[in-house]
Formats: structure tokens, sequence, C-alpha cells
């Protein structure tokens, strides 16, 4: 396969995918440990010296096909957002009864029912 180097990212792959131009889309095939870890560290994932190792091969396999699927001429496609652009999807909003805001707090471990809402652990930033 043919590699372009891509000036604004200073890339050398098949193409890029944040500057497109009018070549096809880069993607790095090489996927090393330490991307696996960075990658295991934005999701605040623990992993095993194995699991690293498997994940380093599975999502270098996910990227080396998605370099075959960019690598696919286009050019004559309109783009679109949607298959289905045409078709209405959504239903008309009609109000309609659903389960009383009591009866649903009753179920939570930690509601704070005076407010009329759940309360949850912290995600981010914890």
């Amino acid at each position: 396969m043919c590699r372009v180097q891509c000036a604004p990212c200073n890339v050398r792959s098949a193409r890029c995918t944040l500057h497109r131009n009018d070549s096809i889309a880069i993607v790095p095939s090489a996927l090393t440990i330490a991307d696996v870890e960075r990658i295991a560290a934005l999701a605040q994932l623990e992993l095993t010296a194995d699991e690293k190792t498997l994940f380093a091969r599975q999502l270098a396999d996910i990227l080396s096909y998605a370099e075959q699927v960019q690598a696919i001429d286009t050019s004559g496609v309109p783009a679109t957002a949607h298959v289905h652009a045409h078709a209405r999807t959504e239903r008309d909003d009609e109000p309609r009864p659903s389960l009383p805001l009591d009866d649903a707090l009753a179920n939570a471990p930690d509601a704070a029912m005076d407010a009329g809402l759940f309360r949850v652990p912290r995600v981010i930033g914890g």
C-alpha cells in the first residue's frame, strides 16, 4: 500500500483521518503497549500485561481493517448523514402516563426524595 505524509499532523501512513484532502484518510497501523496504556488510562481501566498485549493486537487489527475500508474509492458517492435520510424516523411527541415519581424514587438506593432526584456516584474527577 502506498504511504503518504500528512503535512498538518506530520503523520506518515496510508492516509490522514484528521486532515482530509484529496487523499483517503491515514490510520496509524502500528499500535504499541504505550498506546493501549494511554487509552486504558483515559477509560480509567486497569489492565494486566496479558490484557495490554491482547488489546494492542486487537486494536491494531481494527485499525488495519479501518485502513482497508478507507482505501475504497468513494469519490463518486455523495456524502450522507444517515442511510434513510429522507425517511421520518421520529414519532410525534404525545404525552402519556408514566411511572409516578415517588414509585421511581422508591427503588433508588440513595434518592433525594425532597428534590425528586436520583443521586449517583461521581464518575469524572472523583
